[in-house]
């Protein structure tokens, strides 16, 4: 399995047990799917048996919806204004470009340009997105974010 993580967080954001398309190799859609989850002991997977007299008395359980990438790799909703949000962005794109130009200068031209494109379709959408950071929670200039159209 291939997990994707943020190259200034080190963050874990995806894997490739979803379906990723990239038309770039740069930025990433990941495909992902509303799940519920419930965290609990049912009895019939030990194969026992309830009593018919008394009412058992079963362990409580939890469940948990969302959507499974979010769940799976325990991303960590944020809230941006828009304005707060261009800011983090080309901050972000700044940091990543400088990586790029320490371990891969030959990929620094085509991040510049495709991250104008894709900074610009979430822009102009913005309204229509759910942000998410990594585990560690920080946005603050030093890691990435997730969009989730909603």
């Amino acid at each position: 399995m291939i997990i994707y993580t943020d190259v200034i967080s080190g963050d874990e954001m995806f894997s490739d047990s979803f379906k990723v398309i990239s038309d770039n190799d740069i930025f990433y859609e990941v495909e992902g799917k509303a799940v519920t989850r419930t965290d609990g002991f049912d009895d019939s997977l030990i194969s026992a048996n309830a009593s018919a007299e008394e009412a058992a008395e079963g362990a409580d359980s939890a469940s948990v919806s969302g959507v499974d990438i979010i769940l799976n790799h325990k991303l960590q909703e944020t809230v941006f204004a828009k304005k707060t949000y261009v800011a983090y962005i080309k901050s972000y794109v700044k940091a990543i470009k400088a990586q790029l130009e320490k371990t891969n200068p030959s990929r620094v031209e085509a991040f510049v340009l495709s991250s104008q494109t894709e900074v610009a379709k979430v822009v102009g959408k913005f309204g229509n997105y759910q942000f998410f950071t990594g585990e560690t929670m920080n946005p603050g200039w030093h890691g990435g974010t997730a969009g989730l159209p909603c």
